[in-house]
């Protein structure tokens, strides 16, 4: 059975930082490219960022460019994403995904999802 389990999430000041960490369970992780998505109250799913299986490309939302960072440790199946300088617009639950074909920001591309971090991002 495949897990996705998200964490790290919380409150932060505006211009803070938060880690957010995924671990996946049940899938061959050095398989399966992995990425983060946002949900704000009243809007759609946003692709934030994302990560080929072994780590060497990434992709970022324009959002998240210069901003955000997603890395992972293969060895220990699991995501990360280092948000500095957050914003309020930054407030969302924060998805990970495992995906295996169409590597990129389209959440039609993966097929585990976790529940979700909450970040909320006081002004």
């Amino acid at each position: 059975q495949v897990q996705v389990v998200e964490s790290g999430g919380g409150l932060v000041q505006a211009g803070g930082s938060l880690r957010l960490s995924c671990t996946a369970s049940g899938l061959n992780f050095d398989l399966y490219h992995m990425g983060w998505f946002r949900q704000a109250p009243g809007k759609e799913r946003e692709g934030v960022s994302c990560i080929s299986s072994v780590g060497i490309w990434k992709t970022y939302a324009d959002s998240a460019k210069g901003r955000f960072t997603i890395s992972r440790d293969n060895a220990k199946d699991t995501v990360y994403l280092e948000m500095n300088n957050l914003k309020p617009d930054d407030t969302a639950m924060y998805y990970c995904a495992a995906g295996r074909i169409n590597w990129g920001l389209s959440s039609s591309s993966y097929n585990y999802w976790g529940q979700g971090t909450q970040v909320t991002v006081a002004s």
